[in-house]
C-alpha cells in the first residue's frame, strides 16, 4: 500500500497496461521516456518509489526509468535488488519491492552512496537518518504503529492512509492517489476519497476519472 505525494501539476494522468517485452505491466505512468511511479508485472513483482529526502543530483538514471526497467526484466525481489544495485541513480531515492511469495525489501539509493538493502516494511521521505521531529519521521512512526497494532485490518489501514499525517492536502506535497497492490491476485486498487478504481491483468478497464482535490493548503 502506498500514498504518492507530489505537486499535482507534475504528475501524469495515466494508468497503463503495457506489454512491451515478455511481461505485462500495470503501472502509474510518469512521462517522459516511459517511466513509472509504481507498478506490478504479471510475475507478481511490485515496485514503488519515494523521494529520499534531498534534491542532490549526480550521474545516473532517473528512478522512474529504473522502476520501469525492473518491472520489464525481473520476476522476484532478489532479481530486482540486483538490478537496482548495479545501475547508478541520479538522485536520492527509496524503492520498495514486494513479490508474489511475500518477499519484500526497501532500498535506499543515491548518487553519492552505496545502495542499502533493508527489510523495512514502511518507508517515507528519508533514508537512514532524519530528525525525529521531521514530518517524514512522524509519518513513518504512524505507519509502523499501525502495522504493529493487533487490531489493524486491511480496511482500517486503508482508512488510516486517508488521515493526517499520512494524507496530505498541501499544494507542494499533495496526496495524488493511494494504491493497494495484491500481487497474488494480479490486482491493484487505485483509491481517492470516495473512489476506488480496480485494475487487474484479468480485467483492465480503459476509461477516465478526474478527482476534485478541492482547495489545497499553501
Amino acid at each position: 500500500m502506498r500514498n504518492y505525494d507530489y505537486p499535482l501539476h507534475i504528475i501524469s494522468d495515466r494508468i497503463e497496461l503495457t506489454a512491451w517485452s515478455t511481461r505485462r505491466v500495470i503501472a502509474k505512468a510518469q512521462r517522459p521516456w516511459g517511466g513509472c511511479l509504481d507498478g506490478m508485472n504479471d510475475d507478481g513483482l511490485v515496485a514503488s518509489l519515494t523521494l529520499g529526502g534531498n534534491g542532490s543530483n549526480g550521474k545516473g538514471f532517473a528512478i522512474i526509468l529504473m522502476l520501469r526497467y525492473v518491472l520489464e526484466t525481473c520476476r522476484t525481489v532478489p532479481e530486482a535488488i540486483a538490478a537496482l544495485c548495479r545501475v547508478p541513480v541520479a538522485q536520492p531515492q527509496n524503492v520498495m519491492l514486494l513479490d508474489r511469495t511475500g518477499d519484500h525489501a526497501t532500498l535506499f539509493l543515491g548518487p553519492y552512496r552505496e545502495p542499502a538493502v533493508t527489510r523495512f516494511r514502511t518507508c517515507t521521505n528519508h533514508q537512514e537518518t532524519v530528525l525525529a521531529t521531521s514530518r517524514s519521521a512522524l509519518r513513518q512512526r504512524v505507519l509502523s504503529e499501525a502495522l504493529e497494532a493487533s487490531t489493524t485490518t486491511l480496511s482500517s489501514l486503508v482508512a488510516r492512509f486517508f488521515e493526517a499525517p499520512l494524507y496530505s492536502r498541501h499544494v507542494g506535497f499533495t496526496t495524488a492517489y493511494t494504491a493497494v497492490y495484491r500481487p497474488e491476485r494480479g490486482r491493484v486498487d487505485y483509491l481517492w476519497p470516495g473512489k476506488c478504481w480496480t485494475q487487474s491483468f484479468e480485467r483492465f478497464d480503459e476509461g477516465s476519472y478526474t478527482h476534485a482535490y478541492g482547495e489545497l493548503i499553501q
